[in-house]
């Protein structure tokens, strides 16, 4: 006899693990009927339509406390996320047949019944298209009911509603799962994730402040949003009023970005879908809109993009130069530059190394230097990324630098800090202290960090490579020659494992 599922009490709190471990046995479920890539456009979207449902739930039953039945039905309109009649959760779970059709309705009357408002030039919220495609549900082939209807009864069993899951544990949970798609989905991953360690130490050199406005035009899932709106609410200090902008060009990452954004409580934000080269969402007449805070994790290198639209870019943004077809790193680049505010515009950016010293690029190098924008370079250590052992660096620009800075560059030489535990690689807060302690004193530390004059820097070729101006004090470890041949064995053994996998899908 099948053991009967267990059902939360209305209410009841949810821990954080417990959470998470519901969620990611839910995805599970679909092991077998769709490739690992795909648990996303299944489950965030559930998760959202059962966390509105519940919280729509909850605060109309606080409305009938106020005021009754008909007060409690007029207050309901003014919520901020509205559901329509017939296409709450309650409303699809009743349902036996076709229960993707009816499940793509419920999405198409939300979505339809909470329009973005224009607000200073911009969409504001809106669930227009939030759940993502559609056609997925209703493929019975992919999805047949009985599986549709399985993951439905177990987001069921739990209460989603904020006094059960408040808003920071949610968000928690949210992203949790987006890192175990990530790392289940492979080499997809990076699509919509970035180690959230290396977006916290962003954060923390950026330091937004409250009302200031913060943009990513590679904005994947939101992470980095919202990890600037998490600085502010772990210093105690109001986030409600940040203005929050991001642009995707996958259609679903867009959507899940904006889930994101309302499962961390987030209201004043606009993330638009779209390729940010090509349509640049945030404009202010001829020109690009400026932010106050600017941070992204660019696609790297990309070789398909439009360079000669980009030669005769009419926002301006080829103001060092127009980047090589087969690398459109500074492309990405000077749009941020370009989208920084004159006076309070500063940015992070992580990029692969090679944007710091390869030659067709040393003129945009050269004018970046000169403009005096250019601020820091941190060197991040390896496997920071999902499937992909390469370094990546961080840059750092303002418009206007303080004084003391001012025709300098300070390199961060920080490939040691990481700790690589189970298979994962990840800063730890006492990389992210050193770090940002040596970023904020802006001096000299022997085989860490250096302050270097822009004069010198453009006598060497305007190269910014970091192991240009310091130098390692290098490794103290003391190997054991039996040990390191063994790990060379099984690295060799992996290598050759990847190179046939690569092979046969050639």
């Amino acid at each position: 006899m099948a053991e009967a599922k267990k059902y939360r009490i209305k209410d009841e709190p949810i821990s954080l693990d417990e959470m998470k471990q519901f969620l990611w046995g839910a995805a599970t479920r679909l092991r077998g009927q769709i490739d690992a890539a795909g648990y996303k456009e299944y489950i965030f979207p559930l998760l959202f339509f059962k966390r509105i449902s519940d919280v729509y739930d909850e605060q109309y039953a606080e409305f009938v406390c106020e005021g009754g039945e008909e007060y409690a039905g007029m207050q309901a309109q003014e919520l901020v996320i509205r559901i329509p009649d017939g296409a709450h959760w309650n409303d699809v779970r009743s349902v036996t047949e076709n229960v993707g059709q009816r499940l793509v309705e419920a999405f198409i009357a939300i979505e339809q019944a909470n329009p973005g408002v224009e607000v200073d030039g911009r969409v504001v919220g809106g669930l227009e298209g939030i759940f993502g495609p559609k056609d997925g549900w209703t493929n019975k082939a992919k999805m047949p009911d009985h599986i549709i209807t399985s993951l439905i009864e177990d987001f069921s069993r739990y209460d989603l509603s904020l006094a059960s899951c408040p808003a920071d544990e949610m968000g928690q949970a949210y992203e949790y799962l987006i890192g175990k798609f990530a790392d289940d989905a492979g080499n997809t991953a990076q699509e919509f994730y970035t180690n959230r360690t290396v977006v916290t130490l962003m954060a923390e050199i950026l330091q937004p402040q409250p009302g200031e406005s913060i943009y990513d035009p590679t904005c994947g899932s939101g992470g980095m949003l919202v990890k600037c709106l998490d600085y502010l609410r772990a210093k105690g200090l109001p986030w409600q009023g940040v203005k929050v902008f991001g642009q995707e060009i996958n259609v679903l990452t867009s959507s899940i970005a904006r889930m994101n954004l309302y499962l961390n409580g987030v209201e004043d934000f606009s993330i638009v879908c779209g390729d940010t080269l090509k349509r640049p969402a945030f404009v202010e007449g001829s020109q690009l809109r400026k932010f106050d805070v600017v941070l992204a994790n660019p696609p790297y290198s990309i070789k398909q993009w439009d360079r000669e639209a980009f030669m005769h870019d009419k926002w301006g943004r080829n103001f060092l130069g127009t980047p090589p077809q087969g690398r459109a790193d500074y492309a990405f680049f000077q749009h941020i530059l370009a989208s920084m505010d004159d006076k309070t515009g500063r940015c992070a950016i992580l990029f692969p190394h090679g944007v710091l010293f390869r030659d067709e690029e040393q003129s945009m190098r050269e004018q970046l230097i000169q403009k005096d924008w250019l601020d820091c370079v941190i060197g991040l250590g390896p496997n920071l990324f999902f499937n992909a052992s390469m370094e990546a660096c961080v840059i750092i620009c303002r418009k206007v630098k303080p004084n003391n800075r001012c025709g300098k560059v300070l390199f961060i030489d920080a490939k040691a800090e990481v700790t690589r535990k189970n298979a994962e690689s990840y800063l730890e807060p006492k990389h992210i202290t050193r770090i940002v302690e040596a970023y904020e004193n802006y001096s000299n530390i022997e085989g860490f960090s250096k302050v270097i004059d822009n004069k010198t820097i453009l006598t060497n070729k305007s190269l910014i490579g970091i192991q240009y101006y310091i130098t390692s004090l290098g490794n103290s470890k003391k190997y054991v020659f039996n040990d390191e041949y063994i790990n060379w064995k099984a690295f060799s053994v992996e290598m050759h494992k990847e190179y046939s996998k690569l092979e046969n899908l050639l």
